[in-house]
């Protein structure tokens, strides 16, 4: 083993990016740093624990090119004697049914593409070549376009199930790497196209850097990008706690008072924390203003609004509607999210335009299965809407309820009455939770557990008889709950497809 492969061993075990046991999906492209990554986790797979699998996305932009790279990466493969999966999108026309530009399409469809091998399991982690090259050229990137901090954190090292094990590691290590090896590679030559940003920061302006200001300005802007990320972990633990302390969903919306958005956080020694102070403090001056922007973004996009955010422009009219404005006063938003003001709160809602889509999507994900529980042993229920397989369990409950805690969630096998349906909720449902005097509507449940809006739609209940007997994450229905004179208890686990 060379120098550099132990060095990439030695950092793949330090930052346990993979573990013992992982499939990993590599994601090849036929160009240098991903034919690099292929052969470095090929040749370390046995050291790691892991298996290893070829994924391949033609984007259909260069018509005979694309095909000779699907080919080479398909030889590839053969040669190391490794499973490929080929997906193939026309990226082209994808952007412009969707009005998307033509690279965020493109980065669209090769991690939707990324989500559907880890959905069917065909891998349980995907391996991407980001080097320190592109962490460098993202953060200038960032830079240009005036991100703020979260934009200068650039490339993470892993991101759910992605991970990319060589953004420490520069592009000219990999190429030397692969001539040592004697391994070619294909050339994408729309990565020479200048009038692309990108390449022209990788170009021109990186070399420029180097050549001219700091010789080791990749390395500075990765180290940035991490300190960046550092920040982002705490800012974000402190937004959860804020939003889940000061917001509440309500009806599709999501309400703050006001005082609470302009002074999120009680600091010792400011007078600003007080409730009479809050609003008489020009927002401008607060201590933490900071956190009130970032709260504005988190309710924006809990609200439906777009990935990237709203633009500091439009934050700022936020909080001049909760400083300055009076009740009634609104403000849109980019992606069909609009802010209103009442009284003293603010309220994050989507447009009617958004509600009618979301609708579509409830729509979409509606199912209905019928359970036929057996007398002992288990019964399962795919449920493809949601990716899970519900496992309904028949267990002798006397047995049963001395060595286990479940019995505020098990229903009485004798008291469930057929047809037994396991579906989605639906606007009305309502029952009444074990220790409960009245039914409850669900959709208050929810508000009340601040289960996400996103995912109310396809929420999981059982129906008995007509009757809903359970719901997901909430006590057994009150007249079908296991008690001490059960015989036969249903206990319901779900587990991911």
């Amino acid at each position: 083993m060379t120098s550099f492969e132990q060095r990439v061993l030695h950092t793949l075990r330090g930052e346990a990016l993979l573990r013992p046991g992982d499939r990993v999906g590599v994601a090849v492209s036929g160009g240098a740093d991903s034919v690099a990554l292929l052969r470095l986790l090929d040749l370390l797979r046995e050291e790691l624990g892991i298996t290893i699998l070829v994924l391949h996305f033609d984007h259909c932009l260069r018509g005979a090119e694309s095909d000779t790279d699907a080919a080479f990466v398909g030889e590839l493969a053969r040669e190391r004697k490794l499973e490929v999966i080929v997906d193939r999108r026309d990226v082209g026309a994808e952007a412009a049914k969707h009005k998307w530009n033509l690279e965020d399409a493109a980065r669209r469809l090769r991690y939707a593409f990324f989500e559907r091998v880890i959905a069917e399991r065909k891998a349980t982690r995907i391996a991407v070549a980001h080097t320190a090259d592109d962490q460098a050229e993202t953060v200038l990137a960032h830079l240009i376009r005036g991100s703020g901090l979260a934009g200068l954190a650039g490339i993470y090292p892993a991101a759910g199930a992605i991970v990319r094990p060589l953004l420490w590691c520069r592009r000219e290590e990999l190429r030397r790497y692969l001539r040592d090896l004697g391994q070619g590679w294909r050339e994408d030559a729309t990565n020479l196209d200048v009038e692309r940003m990108r390449a022209r920061i990788r170009a021109q302006l990186l070399p420029l850097l180097e050549r001219e200001f700091a010789p080791q300005i990749g390395a500075r802007l990765g180290r940035v990008a991490r300190l960046a990320r550092e920040e982002e972990r705490f800012w974000t633990a402190i937004i959860d706690d804020r939003f889940g302390a000061l917001v509440r969903a309500r009806e599709g919306a999501f309400a703050i008072a006001i005082g609470d958005l302009l002074a999120p956080l009680q600091l010792s020694g400011h007078t600003f924390g007080d409730s009479d102070a809050r609003h008489t403090c020009a927002p401008g001056e607060a201590p933490v203003r900071a956190l009130t922007e970032r709260l504005i973004r988190r309710l924006y996009q809990r609200a439906g609004g777009r990935r990237q955010g709203p633009t500091a422009e439009r934050v700022e009219q936020v909080i001049h509607l909760a400083g300055e404005s009076t009740s009634g006063r609104q403000v849109e938003l980019p992606g069909g999210i609009l802010v209103e003001r009442r009284f003293d709160e603010l309220i994050f809602r989507r447009t009617d335009a958004r509600a009618q889509h979301r609708a579509a999507d409830e729509r979409c994900n509606s199912y209905e299965h019928e359970v036929m529980l057996p007398v002992r042993g288990v019964t399962a229920i795919r449920v493809p809407e949601l990716k899970r397989c519900f496992h309904l369990k028949v267990i002798d409950w006397p047995d049963a309820q001395r060595d286990t805690e479940v019995e505020c969630v098990a229903l009485d096998a004798d008291l469930l009455r057929p047809p037994l349906i396991l579906r989605n909720w639906r606007p009305g449902d309502a029952y009444r939770p074990r220790g409960g005097r009245t039914a409850k509507k669900l959709k208050r449940l929810f508000l009340e557990q601040r289960i996400p809006l996103e995912e109310r739609a396809s929420w999981p209940v059982l129906e008995s008889d007509g009757r809903i007997v359970w719901v997901r994450g909430m006590p057994a229905g009150d007249g079908c709950c296991a008690n001490s004179g059960t015989r036969a208890g249903v206990v319901i686990e779900e587990q991911a497809l």
